[in-house]
């Protein structure tokens, strides 16, 4: 059973939460604070976790971002944010800094399990076009989900892997936005255009220093690397 991590300070939410979750075979723990949250991630054991954005020590932008960038291996879990105050920029901050999905409180409980079933599909989605791919300077492990860069693994979250993977499944083609969006998920409309650069922009930065994805200007975007052999 998938092992969820609620970091909340919200002591009232979590203990109905975990019992709406168990309806659809998912186990929800909630920690009340970042440190013990953080601590609970970096001993392993959970396969995605739900920040809220109001929290206690920090808020749950930096606490994303430690998630992120200090917690090697495990840094890569899938992230769902909750943003209370609804806010556009709240999403997109928490997109930038590298979460998978987002949800506006008060949600509905039914969409947060959608919103956390589908990250962790894409996490473990088969491969689906043989086993590995290879670029100058950039090789794919479709079956392992494993990403290495000039030789060096490469950690990447689920939004981040499935985008390059969808790249490099046909190298030299533009996927427009709506491409991208129609492959990976959806966000809200007023998101859709900024979601796709945001993530393009955080996948660029991971594979520096090489030029991968170029930009055609108003079509979209595509992977520029040679292919080699596997």
């Amino acid at each position: 059973m998938p092992r969820i991590l609620l970091i909340d300070d919200d002591d009232q939410l979590g203990p109905p939460l975990a019992a709406y979750f168990q309806r659809f075979e998912l186990a929800l723990t909630q920690a009340l604070r970042p440190s013990d949250g953080l601590a609970l991630l970096q001993a392993g054991g959970f396969d995605a976790a739900i920040l809220d954005v109001m929290l206690p020590e920090m808020d749950g932008f930096e606490l994303c971002r430690a998630i992120r960038k200090g917690m090697g291996k495990n840094g890569d879990i899938p992230i769902v944010m909750l943003t209370a105050r609804g806010d556009v920029m709240d999403r997109v901050v928490g997109l930038e800094l590298g979460a998978d999905d987002y949800l506006p409180k008060p949600f509905e409980p039914r969409e947060l399990v959608a919103r956390v079933q589908t990250v962790l599909r894409r996490r473990r989605a088969p491969a689906d076009s043989g086993s590995a791919l290879a670029f100058e300077g950039l090789s794919i492990d479709v079956s392992r989900r494993a990403v290495q860069r000039e030789g060096a693994p490469l950690e990447l979250t689920a939004t981040e892997f499935d985008l390059l993977h969808l790249l490099a499944r046909e190298p030299g083609r533009v996927f427009s936005r709506d491409d991208i969006l129609n492959q990976l998920r959806g966000h809200e409309a007023e998101l859709y255009t900024r979601a796709v650069d945001i993530v393009i922009s955080r996948l660029r930065k991971k594979l520096e220093p090489l030029d991968a994805i170029k930009t055609v200007r108003n079509a979209g975007y595509t992977l520029a690397l040679p292919r080699t052999h596997a």
